[in-house]
């Protein structure tokens, strides 16, 4: 719904702020001064400048993560007292916070904050923080407002900090729904009305598929302001730390038919990085019509995102089916300054999967919208062979063509919309359906749909032409069905790759020159 989406940009999100940011203030000049050990220096730091009692400023966390990518990095704590520190997910998933763990709850406010206990696979320690009247104040571990399940732990427990934190609101007949989770390294989740949970923001992306592993930075402390009890938005900040890059974010979080999270970020590198990813996203295709690799299994498909789309700064409509290869790949999508991106679901019918517990059709499509010049760069695409449904296997973000340099301040700011279907559609007809097939040895037989208004004019469908090519390979028996009454046009091929072990495939359906269709780009291998 257009009345969900709140004016661009967001009332109090203004990118412009960073010139401001660039000042250092008193408080962390002392910090920097101080003779702090090097193995607790972030949590002194943090304590000193915006813990307890201090009056709080967005400038401070950009000031602090300054500050520490000066200093060599040392990871957060990730040590547990028996029986936390090796806990199975069943175990994990029966601790509970009690109501009165609730920041907030039972005031009115229209969110309602609950820490999350640390265990399972989430060991890392991460400090919470509220800020009410300007004014900080700690969230103190307190292990008497959890619900612990079959566990028996000690009486007593040191102050263990928290994993994390679930956003509650959006509150419809006096109930509040799930609208957004911190939780993880730096990965984090929203949703729109009546969806499920499904592909994961990340708040930075550092070496991705880089033959020496990926890096993976974290947000050590978040600052989470009070709502006044009319605001329709939570603004939250982060500090992240990592072996080679801090950086301070903000956040704006509004929940309704639409999710939306506005972010703005400063980074600050301790070491060159080039393989840098902005506004990541991770999701699941395990297989789907395009690809069902050695798979037995009675659902139709299991995905969470069924395709990237990127609307490029040439004013390109693009559309890349995801795939489950048996190898690695990685796509780049070379792009002058990008409008816009984002890994969308677009089977929205129980039919697409018939899985009563997962729900896949009602995953949201996360889209992401640049907020100012973004310049050159690639939207990049990883996809990782996977055996099963339950491991993320797809990455997508923005690798911009500047490296990360050690001295210098980078800032990015954009809008993420959690919903049903992107905010930013093309007016043309868009990709709804890859399907591939065996023609014989290692041809492949490929019919893709799309599905627009325009097909219901038969004018534009007598004037209609595809237009198809592979690369390296030969494509034949091109044929084309028209289904006006379904708005539908299916186009199917043959692709005969010879003797390569892949093939980029590229279609859209033209008339007078002019596209009628987004471009479907989709790499065959073996």
């Amino acid at each position: 719904m257009a009345g969900a989406i709140p004016p661009f940009p967001a009332p109090g999100f203004d990118p412009a702020r960073r010139a401001a940011l660039r000042f250092g203030l008193g408080a962390v000049a002392s910090v920097l001064a101080a003779p702090v050990f090097a193995q607790s220096f972030a949590t002194t730091a943090i304590q000193q400048t915006l813990g307890d009692g201090q009056k709080f400023s967005p400038s401070l966390v950009v000031d602090l993560a300054r500050l520490l990518s000066k200093r060599s990095y040392t990871p957060p704590p990730t040590d547990l007292p028996d029986p936390l520190n090796n806990l199975n997910y069943e175990n994990y998933i029966g601790i509970r916070a009690l109501p009165g763990a609730q920041i907030w709850g039972g005031e009115n406010r229209p969110f309602v904050v609950e820490p999350l206990h640390r265990g399972y696979a989430f060991q890392a320690q991460v400090t919470l923080f509220v800020v009410e009247d300007s004014t900080v104040r700690r969230i103190v571990y307190d292990r008497t407002k959890f619900d612990y399940g079959k566990l028996q732990p000690p009486a007593t427990m040191p102050d263990l900090g928290f994993s994390g934190f679930r956003v509650l609101g959006d509150a419809q007949d006096g109930k509040m729904r799930e609208v957004g989770i911190f939780q993880g390294a730096t990965f984090f989740r929203s949703s729109a009305r009546y969806q499920n949970l499904g592909v994961m923001a990340r708040g930075l992306t550092l070496k991705a598929g880089d033959s020496k592993g990926e890096e993976f930075p974290a947000f050590r402390a978040f600052w989470i302001e009070q709502p006044g009890q009319g605001s329709d938005n939570l603004v939250i900040h982060a500090l992240l730390d990592s072996e080679s890059v801090t950086g301070a974010y903000r956040f704006i979080l509004r929940a309704s038919d639409v999710s939306i999270i506005d972010t703005e970020l400063t980074l600050f590198a301790r070491t060159p990085v080039e393989n840098v990813g902005i506004a990541g996203m991770t999701s699941t295709y395990f297989f789907g019509p395009n690809t069902r690799r050695n798979n037995d299994d009675p659902r139709p498909a299991v995905f969470e995102s069924s395709g990237l789309s990127i609307h490029n700064g040439n004013n390109e409509w693009i559309y890349r089916p995801l795939n489950n290869p048996d190898m690695l790949q990685i796509s780049s999508f070379v792009d002058p300054s990008p409008k816009g991106f984002g890994l969308v679901q677009r089977l929205r019918d129980f039919r697409d999967f018939r899985d009563g517990d997962q729900n896949f059709e009602r995953r949201p499509s996360l889209w992401i919208e640049p907020i100012g010049e973004w310049g050159q760069g690639m939207v990049q695409l990883i996809e990782i062979p996977t055996e099963n449904e339950i491991n993320d296997n797809v990455i997508a973000y923005w690798r911009p063509k500047q490296a990360l340099q050690p001295g210098a301040e980078t800032f990015f700011a954009y809008r993420q919309f959690w919903s049903w279907q992107p905010p930013d559609r093309p007016d043309l007809a868009i990709v709804m359906d890859t399907r591939t097939g065996s023609a014989g040895g290692r041809r492949r037989r490929f019919v893709v749909d799309f599905v627009g208004e325009a097909f219901k004019q038969p004018q534009l469908l007598a004037e209609m032409k595809p237009v198809l090519g592979a690369a390296p390979g030969q494509v034949s028996g091109l044929r084309v069905w028209t289904y006006p009454e379904q708005k539908l046009v299916r186009v199917g091929f043959v692709l005969d790759p010879g003797g390569e072990n892949a093939s980029e495939l590229r279609l859209l359906l033209e008339s007078n020159g002019r596209p009628l269709t987004e471009t479907w780009l989709y790499r065959w291998t073996p």
